[in-house]
């Protein structure tokens, strides 16, 4: 996690670590706007079928194309629009605390630069996210809609506050974690498929190119954390990690009922839908948190009793013993 200071002119000569070379290679130092170019005539989606929740019901294989598409555009508005809400409000509240040494690890001043890079580039993840969705409804004339795209945001509190009462900095520092070490699994989804349109997909990439070097950062924060931690908020955090990684992955379910609505889906079937969703895809689950069971389970995770039952209880890992 340690990096030298900058040379004067910029460039990172002697860094080390995953912000080596920040100064140049990061989004926000080096990267381009994304301009949207509408492929959706070339038969393009905006976002990939196969990840919008529910469109894959069997309830919904009656929807046209026109209608799915729809869904599709505005899944990715709710993806855009909430990672502007995740950056800022929940990394970035993180990141600030350990770039200020508040987080209760202790920290070079090093460390504290690399999550200031950090603060800074999750910032301008926020400012692209939200610039890319108002290309986009520019150019198509689709509105994105008046919703609350931040709502995931409150839940995330309620259910730090159920898990870990009483310790609001320990809970959300947790939280960044975990999901500065899903992110990257998720982003890398989508640049690959090719039945996307190309400025999603390349914004993504961008995304996914900076959150690596962050996945790296807190992989490493969270052993020093843990090292930090003394039995009792050990076995505190143990138990409470399965269900915060599960939070970050759950669907935020009140834009999703909306915008089946304006599909035109009747509402028995948006109930039906929604409630099938709940049994989510255990096996994808499984493999966009492998690194962070990893990670865990480096850093002494495991080794509190009943921890593992718990991952396992929450389907993280196989109930067994083994990964």
């Amino acid at each position: 996690m340690t990096t030298a200071t900058p040379a004067p002119d910029g460039a990172d000569a002697g860094a080390t670590g995953p912000f080596a070379e920040w100064y140049t290679a990061a989004g926000v130092r080096s990267g381009v706007r994304r301009l949207f170019h509408d492929e959706s005539d070339q038969g393009k989606v905006f976002f990939p079928e196969r990840l919008v929740p529910f469109l894959d019901h069997p309830l919904l294989a009656g929807l046209d194309r026109q209608q799915r598409s729809a869904l599709a555009l505005r899944h990715l508005y709710q993806f855009l629009i909430s990672t502007t809400h995740m950056e800022t409000r929940v990394v970035n509240t993180a990141a600030e605390r350990i770039a200020n040494g508040r987080s209760g690890v202790e920290l070079t001043p090093d460390d504290r630069l690399d999550a200031f890079k950090v603060y800074c580039d999750e910032g301008y993840h926020a400012l692209y996210s939200l610039d890319l969705a108002h290309q986009i409804a520019d150019t198509t004339g689709v509105p994105v809609p008046d919703w609350d795209y931040g709502r995931f945001v409150d839940r995330l509190a309620e259910t730090a506050n159920r898990l870990l009462p009483g310790e609001p900095v320990l809970a959300g520092l947790l939280q960044v974690v975990v999901f500065e070490t899903l992110i990257t699994a998720v982003l890398n989804e989508l640049p690959g498929d090719t039945t996307v349109i190309t400025t999603v997909r390349d914004l993504m990439r961008d995304h996914a190119r900076d959150e690596g070097r962050h996945h790296r950062f807190f992989s490493g924060y969270f052993h020093r954390l843990w090292q930090a931690l003394d039995a009792r908020h050990r076995a505190l955090a143990a138990h409470a990690l399965p269900a915060l990684i599960h939070d970050c992955l759950a669907a935020d379910l009140g834009p999703a009922r909306a915008s089946l609505a304006l599909a035109g889906v009747d509402a028995d079937v948006i109930a039906a839908v929604v409630d099938d969703h709940l049994a989510t895809d255990r096996e994808r689950i499984r493999s966009i948190t492998r690194s962070t069971v990893r990670m865990c389970r480096s850093a002494g995770v495991f080794e509190v009793p009943g921890a593992y039952e718990e991952f396992a209880r929450h389907g993280l890992v196989a109930g067994d013993g083994g990964e």
